[in-house]
């Protein structure tokens, strides 16, 4: 398999076909029809079209940036979008994971994700556009009456109808309670919708024949804060009877936003009824909003801890390339010779990669590991196994959003390390992909708002710790598997991690029980740091289990000189050598940063929740 200069796919199909062994999903009816032949040829055509079209799209789109038209109130992509988005439509992309009853290709999600991340690492600006699409998509699929279906399912899994997801707004903003976006009831069963909303991902573009929005507001008379909130479908465009776009809705695009990165994605500010004629048609019931929306905010989570793992992936990989082509200095190894040898050659640069190896490739087993469990959850809804599965996507998608995009700034900024001065400069690929990647910690949900999600409801307030106990207890089962593979150091490493934890959780439990919530809210980010890295090593181990009776079988115990040599001129050996190293470097090294998060959470300093904190900052300027 050539290198990919965006991720690794060896490292992609060992996850889904040697650890996850997705391809025998095809044991359920819902999979039957497709087989691994079949994954690796969708995997394929997705590397292609992203390496050949979407990558030198994302550049180029780095430049021109979407341009917004304030007489036309229209908004147009990067040129170079438009192909690409024609080839990823017309090989079925948009509609991989849709039912076939809506004209989708109806494979897992699993593969799905796996595909994405093609077009992730090629270009975040590109891939948000379908992906917001997809999220609307399957809100209509799963909320929508049977006459919403009709209209507009079957053309947003073509591809021709994009979507959005409209929720923020200039006073509201992670509060999404405190909106002021009005519906007013209509006599026909629709609702007159007016209020402005922000920093709305492809909310115009001219990608799409028309753009479906799923749109927060508050009915005339409900409450207040988020029980009072319902969902609206709003077309950019009224669908004739005949499925065609019609006449203009009240929708106008005011204005996009000049941003650090992403500069090809079109981040808008929407209008909705200033000539008070924008209807909207309710989504499921009155007062479920937010309910609603979680679905589709669950999944664009997803969506972005694919968006940062694509993106460190890139990042790493340029790396890896530069590092073995550049030229620099004298190798340490041989005392005497002059010559100058690789930066590889280094061993600080070895730290570097191998540290980004190592974090990318736990935040691509974690993040396909959710899907995975997605993919379980709905095919053995009602068992047991259904609801371990779904209790473990639910704990994983904070660790997979907050810790992707975390470390996605992080490797993009180590693999700027790498390239030293010339990686500053805009003429390699790494200073787009740092501007880029920093807003994924950002949108759908800060990183501080995904600790405390991970701590309160999806830990502290989950009933019996369910979602917790899933997550140790398939630690546990991997442990056990590991026992007589992989050296008792490295188990032991993971036991004790895990242990550490457990303690720490109590802790909290007792500030839980004395309502000592503050405290427990101040610490929620270190808290989802030192998870993250107990799951990261959890994939590791896992992986070394895969790995080494692999390796094995094909270098039997060769250690030193020969192992090298062997992995000079054997793929495979050179593969699965790499699995084993980069989980001996976590385990026994990274993992050792654990120590310091958790007492960071445990040591209980008040001075974050102190009450003079507001008043201490007397340096700073009014607003």
């Amino acid at each position: 398999m050539a290198l990919n200069p965006l991720l690794d796919s060896r490292d992609q199909r060992f996850v889904l076909f040697e650890a996850l062994e997705a391809d025998k999903l095809n044991r359920y009816e819902r999979f039957a029809d497709f087989d691994r032949d079949t994954y690796e040829a969708t995997l394929d055509l997705a590397e292609q079209i992203a390496v050949e079209q979407v990558y030198p799209a994302n550049a180029q789109a780095d430049k021109t940036g979407a341009i917004y038209d304030p007489a036309a109130k229209t908004v147009k992509v990067p040129e170079g979008f438009h192909a690409a988005m024609k080839s990823y439509r017309e090989a079925g992309f948009s509609g991989l994971s849709n039912s076939p009853e809506f004209g989708g290709t109806g494979m897992p999600e699993t593969v799905y994700r796996a595909a994405m991340e093609y077009f992730c690492a090629a270009g975040v600006a590109f891939s948000s556009y379908d992906t917001l699409k997809v999220g609307a998509c399957n809100l209509i699929i799963h909320h929508g009456s049977e006459e919403l279906k009709k209209i507009y399912v079957e053309k947003m899994v073509a591809g021709q109808w994009g979507g959005t997801m409209c929720l923020t707004e200039p006073s509201a903003g992670s509060d999404v309670g405190a909106l002021k976006t009005r519906a007013v009831r209509q006599a026909d069963g629709t609702y007159k919708i007016t209020g402005q909303k922000i920093f709305i991902t492809a909310g115009d573009n001219d990608l799409y024949e028309n753009i479906i929005h799923p749109v927060l507001a508050r009915i005339d008379g409900d409450p207040p804060g988020t029980p009072g909130i319902s969902i609206f479908i709003v077309p950019k465009f009224h669908v004739n009877p005949d499925g065609t776009s019609g006449k203009r809705n009240d929708v106008a695009t005011t204005g996009i936003e000049h941003k650090m990165g992403i500069k090809g994605s079109a981040t808008c500010s929407l209008s909705f009824g200033d000539n008070d004629q924008c209807v909207g048609w309710l989504l499921g019931q009155e007062r479920q909003g937010m309910k609603i929306m979680f679905q589709m905010m669950n999944e664009a989570r997803l969506d972005v801890s694919q968006q940062g793992l694509g993106t460190a992936s890139s990042a790493y990989m340029h790396a890896v390339t530069y590092a073995k082509n550049r030229l620099q200095g004298q190798d340490p190894a041989k005392k005497g010779d002059f010559t100058s040898v690789p930066i590889i050659r280094h061993p600080d640069v070895k730290r570097m990669l191998i540290w980004m190896k190592a974090q990318v490739e736990a935040m691509r087993m974690l993040t396909l590991l959710a899907a995975y469990s997605a993919d379980m959850a709905n095919v053995e809804k009602g068992t047991p196994e259904g609801r371990e599965a779904q209790g473990l996507l639910d704990f994983l998608i904070p660790l997979c959003k907050a810790g992707n995009t975390d470390l996605a700034w992080l490797v993009t900024s180590e693999a700027m390390q790498v390239f030293g001065g010339y990686g500053y400069c805009s003429e390699y690929p790494i200073e787009q992909l740092a501007r880029d990647c920093k807003i994924l910690a950002i949108y759908e949900g800060t990183n501080g708002i995904q600790s405390m999600d991970l701590t309160m409801r999806k830990l502290l307030m989950n009933p019996d710790m369910f979602n917790f106990k899933v997550f140790k207890k398939r630690i546990a089962l991997s442990c056990e598997k590991a026992g007589g593979i992989v050296e008792d150091k490295y188990i032991a490493a993971m036991k004790n991690a895990v242990d550490a934890m457990d303690a720490t959780v109590a802790k909290l439990t007792e500030w839980r029980d004395r309502k000592r919530i503050l405290d427990i809210l101040a610490v929620a980010q270190p808290l989802q740091q030192a998870m993250r890295m107990v799951a990261h090593a959890w994939m590791h181990l896992w992986s070394m289990t895969v790995a080494i009776p692999k390796l094995k079988a094909i270098a039997g115990d060769i250690k030193g000189e020969k192992a090298a040599s062997l992995a000079k001129d054997n793929a495979e050996a050179a593969f699965y050598m790499g699995k084993v190293l980069s989980g001996q470097f976590y385990l026994g090294a990274e993992l050792k940063h654990l120590t310091g998060y958790l007492d960071y959470v445990t040591a209980g300093e008040p001075a974050a929740v102190n009450e003079c904190f507001e008043n201490i900052f007397t340096g700073a300027l009014p607003q």
